[in-house]
């Protein structure tokens, strides 16, 4: 491959400046985080805002249609104006789906990582600087993590942590089983040391992340198998963590000792992420979802009971291959009968190699785009009916950035709510008490309040 045009990368002198351009997922936020960390630890420092870097990591998602091309745009876009190029490498679930033919149809790209095996990019880096072929999509089982460095002191007050990777549902839309592999959970030693790691670098939240995060599984110090719940419980043990959060779950694995820990356990947020992504059940089934408008209904419900405040989020699919009127017309009356505080809501698109993909009855495009809207203004309604609820309430928020406005600051409210506040005296960080006096859409203001949070 010739790489005339790259930076002059000499033998045991690799690029000084990287940048991390991550797509997707908070798991790819997560990766794109450690991967950081990791050339941080070599000696290689992040590119300044709007400086050039000497290597561009593109870590990408495969979950939307047409990702592969947005892969390929990105990286025409990345040759400069007189003619170089910085290193370039593409890791994420687009490279493990693609593998060496990225470099067959981007001879500019370098390096070609995918999510299990990005803890071997130094040894990448160097094999692309010696015009060797540079390309790793193995699959191994977690050993990725042993072989990244310790978590350090954080630039935010949260964090995610990945505590299992892989799915083993198969949803028939989903690439995620042939792009990140079967389920493996991170051992119970190993997510309680990066979290006391994170605890003590200034972190105060932290949301676990899986494919399928709520069926972890592991055994703890003393040898006994625990779930999910029971790995919350002992996070919340450690001082200086304030908030437990979790992403993405499956219904299937809303194990009771969940349940139950959402309703007694203060530091596990009042927030869930359940995605039914239909309102009907031969869709469902189709869809290979493993669960009933009922079953899911069912769960709800007993979370509610557990934890009567707990806002709800969920994932919705329209225009799967089939879909009638009338089963679009179901998912329309569960988010009505959920009434959730806040959903991500897509169309359906094919992914190569999937079964849907195949399928009969694939529905047009306008079809599709009128459900979203109607779908989307649905969910719109109910999360302005959640946001405008609160307004009179007093929370405490997690300051977590500055606002637009000088002595602004923004933070998350238990539910996932941002909330603007006025607050020159405190800081990044701070957990403050607040009166919310105003929500829209997509977020809320609030004052410091008088009053304690109850």
């Amino acid at each position: 491959m010739n790489r005339n045009d790259a930076p002059e990368l000499t033998a045991g002198k690799g690029p000084a400046t990287f940048q991390v351009k991550s797509f997707g997922c908070q798991m790819n936020v997560y990766d794109g985080e450690r991967m950081a960390e990791m050339l941080g630890e070599r000696g290689m420092t992040a590119a300044a805002d709007g400086a050039e870097a000497d290597l561009v990591i593109l870590n990408t998602c495969h979950i939307r249609e047409k990702a592969v091309d947005k892969v390929y745009s990105d990286i025409g876009r990345l040759t400069r104006e007189d003619g170089t190029r910085p290193m370039i490498a593409v890791a994420g679930c687009v490279a493990q789906a693609e593998g060496g033919e990225i470099q067959r149809r981007a001879r500019n790209v370098d390096i070609v990582v995918g999510p299990q095996a990005y803890h071997r990019l130094p040894d990448l880096i160097g094999k692309a600087q010696r015009g060797e072929e540079a390309v790793d999509t193995d699959m191994p089982a977690n050993s990725k993590f042993a072989a990244l460095p310790g978590r350090t002191k954080q630039a935010r007050p949260t964090a995610f942590l990945t505590i299992m990777e892989g799915c083993d549902k198969f949803c028939t839309y989903c690439v995620v089983p042939y792009t990140r592999g079967a389920e493996i959970s991170r051992s119970w030693t190993a997510i309680l040391d990066e979290a006391k790691a994170l605890v003590d670098g200034g972190v105060r939240e932290i949301t676990l992340l899986g494919q399928n995060v709520n069926a972890w599984t592991g055994e703890d110090d003393r040898g006994r198998l625990q779930g999910m719940d029971g790995l919350a419980r002992e996070l919340a043990r450690l001082g200086g963590l304030e908030r437990i959060r979790y992403t993405t779950s499956h219904p299937n694995d809303m194990s009771d000792g969940l349940i139950a820990a959402h309703g007694d356990e203060p530091k596990l947020m009042p927030f869930l992420h359940l995605p039914v992504q239909s309102g009907n059940d031969r869709i469902l089934k189709a869809m290979n979802r493993s669960h009933t408008v009922d079953s899911y209904l069912r769960i709800i419900e007993r979370v509610r009971e557990a934890r009567p405040d707990i806002a709800l989020s969920g994932d919705f699919i329209v225009g799967f291959p089939g879909e009638s009127d009338a089963e679009f017309e179901d998912t329309l009356k569960i988010v009505d009968q959920v009434r959730y505080a806040q959903c991500y809501s897509f169309k359906y698109s094919p992914r190569p190699g999937t079964p849907a993909a195949d399928m009969d009855h694939q529905i047009p495009a306008a079809v599709m785009d009128e459900r979203l809207a109607r779908l989307q203004a649905a969910i719109n309604r109910h999360q302005v009916d959640f946001n405008s609820a609160t307004v009179g309430r007093t929370t405490s928020i997690l300051l977590e950035r500055k606002g637009r406005y000088p002595g602004q600051l923004i933070g998350k409210t238990p539910w996932l709510q941002s909330v603007h506040v006025t607050a020159p005296e405190f800081a990044i960080g701070d957990m403050v008490d607040v009166d919310i006096i105003s929500a829209g859409p997509n977020s809320l203001a609030g004052e410091i309040s008088r009053r304690k949070a109850a």
